[in-house]
């Protein structure tokens, strides 16, 4: 942890910063290293476990235990090794370059008018979606209260989600605008629920904090077959990408009326199996996504703007 402060401190100061895309294989790197990581806390893990099993006087529990603990030491190795295949994927996007944005405070204005993320002060939206465990219902708000984050003026959005009314999730999200018009996000703060108690903060992070930098919501003038990051928070495993397939996407989305749709595809390489396709329309923003795995599917149902 004091590693990871002090090399996001030397971040903040940078002197030439490489593009993206460009550098020798440090994106290749990075992966490396976090596999490595991953395998570390695998068999961290199973030592632990081991220790557990060695401590049941049962002699036929203990084995059991023991059987169990080689299991999840194995699925954790295999998913690390998941993991990596993933990262090569998400390095082949963006490039092998560093990633280490140049934050400019003075680059930044104090309102949102992107007109794929209009997140103007009391503006809100609703939607619904059917899954195995009920009806979800997600409200997200843009509210008034502004803080810094490295420097940077952001608006706080929050958003909350209830399956069959019982409170799931509550996340409070910090986005800015730079003047060229792309919509970057600083972090989040998400609390999570279980039978209406706190269960995690899981996905929590904040740019500047734990080696932990900013990325794109969304740009001014995304480009067909471009691969961008949204979070970056290696401490935090906040890793979410974003591929723009369509600036006119021809799929029926809610509140359409005509307009050119902006299609995604996001992921995470932290979730290999889990894809989604998301659904922009201008002067109202994100109005549907299609999970690719499940097939569910969440659609804006009212907003300030509709």
């Amino acid at each position: 942890m004091l590693l990871a402060a002090a090399c996001a401190l030397i971040g903040l100061f940078p002197g030439e910063a490489l593009a993206a895309g460009e550098g020798p294989n440090i994106c290749g790197k990075t992966a490396g290293q976090l596999l490595k990581a991953c395998r570390l806390e695998a068999r961290d893990d199973y030592r632990v476990g081991t220790a557990i099993c060695l401590n049941l006087s049962d002699s036929q529990a203990a084995e059991t235990c023991k059987i169990a603990t080689q299991e999840v030491r194995s699925e954790a190795l295999a998913e690390c090794r998941d993991f990596r295949e993933a990262r090569d994927e998400v390095c082949e996007g963006v490039g092998q370059g560093p990633y280490d944005p140049v934050i400019d405070p003075a680059n930044f204005v104090s309102k949102i008018t992107n007109r794929y993320a209009p997140f103007r002060p009391g503006a809100w939206w609703e939607y619904e979606k059917q899954t195995e465990e009920g009806l979800e219902r997600i409200r997200v708000e843009v509210l008034k209260k502004r803080r810094e984050i490295l420097g940077v003026g952001v608006t706080t959005i929050r958003d909350r989600g209830w399956v069959d009314g019982v409170l799931i999730e509550d996340t409070i999200d910090w986005l800015a605008q730079d003047k060229a018009g792309n919509v970057w996000y600083f972090g989040e703060i998400s609390t999570n629920f279980e039978d209406g108690l706190l269960a995690s903060l899981d996905g929590s992070w904040e740019a500047g904090k734990d080696g932990a930098k900013p990325g794109f919501w969304v740009k001014r003038v995304p480009q067909v077959g471009e691969f961008y990051r949204q979070e970056y928070a290696l401490d935090n495993e906040a890793e979410d990408i974003v591929e723009v397939l369509d600036l006119d996407a021809q799929e029926i989305v809610p509140f359409a009326n005509g307009r050119r749709v902006l299609k995604t595809r996001d992921f995470t390489p932290l979730s290999p199996e889990a894809e989604e396709n998301k659904f922009y329309v201008p002067g109202i923003g994100f109005v549907s996504e299609v999970d690719l795995e499940t097939g569910e599917t969440l659609e804006l149902v009212d907003c300030s703007l509709c």
